[in-house]
């Protein structure tokens, strides 16, 4: 017999079933005894780590632009987005290109989406009102910016492949008047401090993803929700740890614990699982950060000529650019700037990747490389931000 702790499937007059959420937060509360103990204590140290290496970090706010991009692309291939974090670079190096994805729009506007919500953290709460903000910053001028961008559904969603109708899709959220009272008791938990912070985001982010409250991007808004979340309790200073990695590694896991709370009412499961993505995802974030400032002072090793060594310094920010950039960038003439790539070239710090004699475009492989490292499937997969996704989930 299925659980009613999450809530219940209700027949609705047209004949589907919607899924109508239980009062939250759950009851009985979640147990955080035995095994999920020991999780939550391995979680938080973790996390405490990353936090730590942050702080000796030099220039920290450089490397933290490419953990957003990187956790821009893996959200949005989760979702079913084509570009790579090669595609999103070179967009931003010199522009609209012919041979990106269309979708690349998609995964840049994920990165405003963060940025803008970080920014906004200061003046206002995580609330249902920076909540549609983010979700307009998100669906901007993309695929489903016609429904209702920064605005929460007035009408009946559903989940499912394409042409699947409401009476045989495979979720259906709540109705809208269910999906405001939802929302309203959400806002109200995200401001409430009883529980430990990592329970109270692997909560709320469930919760959202089950109240669905957008027409479209609520996956994409729910994952965002986890870092601001985290960056608003202080738990992280800075937007280190991303669990977009994990998720899409574990994809199908993923959504079997979802749909374990719906169905059986296993919050516990979900906060079991969401807990080790914390943890190793935290340990990877941890361990880049360390071989950063490693091949950082490798590169300070290096004797560089004065113009290239400044421009290492900058390709933390822009491992991709162009010489258009560079020159941009160390407010020199374009020659200048030709030179500084010809020499981090020549040292081997960086990769010339379109094989031109003009408009040439370079690569930072050194540091790129970093971040390409993911968590393996349970088929012994790893996650490649530089490859293609599969089809739209």
């Amino acid at each position: 017999m299925a659980s009613t702790r999450a809530g219940n499937w209700v027949k609705q007059p047209a004949g589907y079933r919607a899924f109508i959420p239980a009062p939250f937060p759950p009851k009985p509360a979640v147990r955080l005894d035995g095994e999920l103990a020991r999780l939550l204590s391995e979680a938080d140290r973790a996390l405490g780590r990353v936090d730590g290496v942050a702080t000796i970090l030099p220039n920290p706010d450089l490397f933290v632009a490419m953990y957003v991009r990187h956790e821009a692309v893996l959200s949005s291939q989760i979702e079913g987005t084509q570009s790579t974090l090669d595609d999103v670079l070179a967009f931003e190096a010199e522009g609209e290109d012919a041979g990106a994805p269309k979708d690349v729009t998609e995964v840049v506007n994920y990165v405003a989406a963060m940025n803008h919500g970080l920014a906004r953290l200061p003046k206002l709460p995580l609330s249902l009102r920076l909540i549609r903000e983010i979700h307009k910053e998100l669906m901007r001028g993309v695929r489903g910016a016609e429904k209702r961008p920064g605005e929460f559904r007035t009408s009946q969603n559903w989940i499912g492949p394409a042409g699947c109708t409401l009476k045989d899709a495979e979720f259906v959220p709540p109705t809208v008047d269910e999906m405001n009272r939802a929302l309203g008791e959400l806002e109200t938990f995200l401001h409430d401090g009883a529980l430990p912070v990592l329970v109270q985001v692997a909560l709320a982010h469930a919760q959202f993803e089950t109240i669905h409250p957008f027409l479209d991007g609520n996956g994409r808004v729910g994952r965002l929700l986890i870092t601001l979340l985290l960056c608003e309790k202080k738990v992280l200073l800075r937007p280190l740890l991303y669990l977009s990695v994990f998720l899409k590694a574990h994809r199908a896991q993923y959504y079997d614990r979802l749909t374990a709370i719906r169905n059986d009412g296993d919050w516990e499961g979900w906060l079991a699982f969401f807990l080790r993505g914390v943890a190793e995802m935290s340990d990877s974030a941890a361990a880049t950060a360390r071989e950063i400032m490693a091949l950082r002072e490798d590169l300070r090793a290096l004797g560089l000529p004065p113009q290239a060594a400044r421009l290492v310094e900058r390709l933390y920010e822009h491992p991709v650019l162009t010489a258009r950039r560079a020159e941009s960038l160390l407010g020199v003439s374009f020659a200048t700037a030709n030179r500084a790539l010809d020499d981090l070239e020549t040292a081997g710090v960086v990769r010339e990747v379109t094989g031109q004699q003009r408009n040439r475009r370079f690569r930072f492989d050194l540091y790129l490389n970093l971040f390409d490292r993911a968590p393996l499937g349970p088929g012994g997969e790893g996650v490649d931000v530089r490859t293609r996704a599969g089809t739209r989930g």
